[in-house]
């Protein structure tokens, strides 16, 4: 089976598990764990940031810097697609009691008026006291929905510029910020200067098996660690997983090009294919979403999945696809042949000539 569904699914390599059977370990509650506090401050310095937390995963690292920002009854601004809004099984109202107020951005990536616009302008007739205060803006780079889409700096410089001028505070869901460097070349520290907190991720992209890591000030990254001990994110001997983290951040960002390439590969490969729907230009990282047309993407899916190949549903429509860490040239160009084969066997039942449908904005982690 080769498996696209997400660099999630990725697994450790040798010199990973190496390193996790040879981590030395304390009890983090304690603050005694040496690998924990060395991949914390590695990734402090490679953000630009006073300190950073590791958590378990990106979903409480997201959440636990939206409750570090906010009090309950506030709003935040989010994507209409963000994985921290969709993809996070409620957590901001659940967990924070916010308010999601939400920004038309374009696979992701939205302008300092639309910002402006959610914000509205206070009158003495209308005090800005009667909705919930907006007290926090979130974007995300890359945008998992948007296709991989990285944000133009420009733009997120304009974005942030306004969002500091208007007083809110900013985060980053930086889960695949590792894939805009690649992209770009622009540092890591660069994207995240701009942020007062910035959440990344080790278990997708980079191939470890758990983790991510929360960044900001020294203040901020204390008033984090209450919340995180709160809702059940203590850990003991978790060296043994930061080992995984701290190889995988030390080893693994320089080769990301090489998921991309693959990403560009199977957008080739299965662009233009009758029944399907991909603008190959959009390939920006390692993410390639498509739409299919001749019959619904669930259905799409369990037919690709029986001939050997596991990608995700996204929505009614589409399809998602990513390489990653343990998938190989040989192994895309396998997915490409599979693709082919279902794509034209529906186009031949379903009497489709050509290319249709449309890239789906459904979920899919």
């Amino acid at each position: 089976m080769i498996d696209l569904r997400s660099d999630t699914c990725s697994q450790p390599t040798k010199a990973m598990r190496d390193a996790i059977a040879n981590a030395p370990v304390g009890d983090d509650v304690y603050g005694d764990d040496p690998t924990v506090k060395a991949l914390e401050r590695e990734v402090a310095e490679l953000l630009g940031k006073e300190d950073a937390v590791y958590m378990v995963t990106g979903t409480m690292t997201n959440q636990v810097a939206i409750r570090a920002h906010t009090e309950p009854g506030d709003a935040v601004l989010f994507d209409q697609n963000a994985h921290v809004y969709i993809l996070e099984g409620g957590a901001p109202a659940a967990f924070s009691g916010v308010l999601p107020r939400l920004l038309p951005g374009v696979r992701g990536v939205f302008t300092p008026e639309d910002v402006s616009n959610a914000l509205g302008v206070s009158h003495r007739f209308f005090p800005n006291t009667i909705p919930a205060p907006v007290k926090l803006l979130c974007l995300e780079n890359t945008h998992n929905i948007g296709g991989g889409k990285v944000w133009p700096i420009e733009r997120l410089q304009a974005v942030c510029e306004l969002g500091r001028q208007r007083g809110l505070a900013l985060h980053l869901d930086g889960a695949r910020l590792w894939h805009a460097t690649a992209a770009t070349g622009i540092p890591e520290r660069e994207y995240a200067r701009h942020f007062d907190s910035v959440s990344v991720c080790f278990s997708k992209g980079l191939g470890a098996p758990v983790g991510s890591a929360l960044a900001g000030s020294r203040d901020f990254i204390a008033r984090a660690r209450r919340f995180k001990q709160q809702i059940g994110g203590g850990f003991r001997q978790a060296g043994i997983i930061a080992a995984g983290a701290l190889h995988a951040l030390r080893n693994h960002r320089e080769r990301l090009q090489e998921d991309h390439e693959h990403a560009r590969m199977l957008a080739n490969g299965i662009a233009g294919l009758p029944g399907i729907s991909l603008d190959v230009s959009a390939i920006e990282t390692n993410i390639v979403r498509f739409g299919v047309s001749s019959l619904p993407a669930g259905t799409f899916v369990e037919r690709l999945y029986d001939k050997g190949l596991y990608v995700l549903p996204s929505g009614a429509d589409g399809v998602r696809a990513i390489p990653y860490l343990n998938i190989t040239r040989q192994q895309v160009q396998e997915a490409i042949d599979i693709i082919s084969v279902v794509a034209q066997e529906n186009a031949r039942n379903a009497g489709v000539s050509g290319p249709g449908g449309k890239v789906s904005s459904g979920a899919g982690y």
